[in-house]
């Protein structure tokens, strides 16, 4: 399958012991947990009964060129949050495959398996998945889909958006226990923001 790669990189490092986490594997494992949590809510945007109602939507008449307000989704909303997940999901799943956690591994091989048991709906929905497991979308097909296969994907409980938020926050405690960050109580500390932090000031 198309996810062989991560699964392959599961298996490899499953019986590694750990060993002290380094301040590379803390700020990994950082970056891991904050793509995580994106995805995360990007899924639940999706879930998001609000995004699926038809609205007042204004827009101009192409011949006369006057304001008109039909109802109809609000495909340009619908479109952006489809984008961000896209985007997340990808980023997650390549921070996964490079990732010291067998258990965050272990969770990203099972969310990129139920992408690719989802295949047929995504590819109506305009999402591909292809090389290293990145998802890509085309926003033209998407914005001509039929709306009941969207809500199938992205809607109600067990959809794939809800089990994708139910992994990414699998991902985002495995990677917060991974950090050495993990409290007793369920808490995290300070240093595992800082890092993530610093990371994105790094990058930008």
């Amino acid at each position: 399958g198309s996810y062989g790669k991560l699964l392959k990189a599961y298996y490899a490092k499953q019986d590694a012991e750990k060993s002290a986490v380094s301040g590379d594997s803390m700020k990994k494992s950082a970056l891991m947990k904050s793509s995580a949590d994106a995805l995360k809510k990007s899924a639940n945007a999706l879930n998001n009964e609000a995004l699926w109602e038809k609205k007042q939507i204004t827009k101009k008449d192409e011949k006369t060129g006057e304001e008109i307000t039909i109802e109809d989704y609000d495909w340009d909303a619908i479109t952006k949050t489809v984008k961000s997940f896209v985007d997340d999901y990808n980023s997650v799943v390549k921070l996964a495959g490079n990732s010291d956690s067998k258990d965050v591994l272990r969770n990203a091989v099972w969310m990129t398996g139920m992408t690719e048991a989802n295949d047929n709906l995504l590819s109506k929905a305009g999402i591909t998945v292809g090389k290293g497991n990145q998802m890509e979308l085309n926003e033209d097909v998407l914005k001509k889909v039929d709306i009941r296969t969207l809500k199938t994907l992205f809607t109600g409980h067990n959809s794939l958006a809800d089990k994708i938020a139910t992994k990414a926050n699998s991902i985002s405690n495995a990677a917060a226990r991974t950090s050495g960050t993990y409290k007793s109580n369920g808490t995290y500390s300070n240093a595992l923001a800082e890092l993530a932090s610093s990371k994105v000031d790094e990058e930008v």
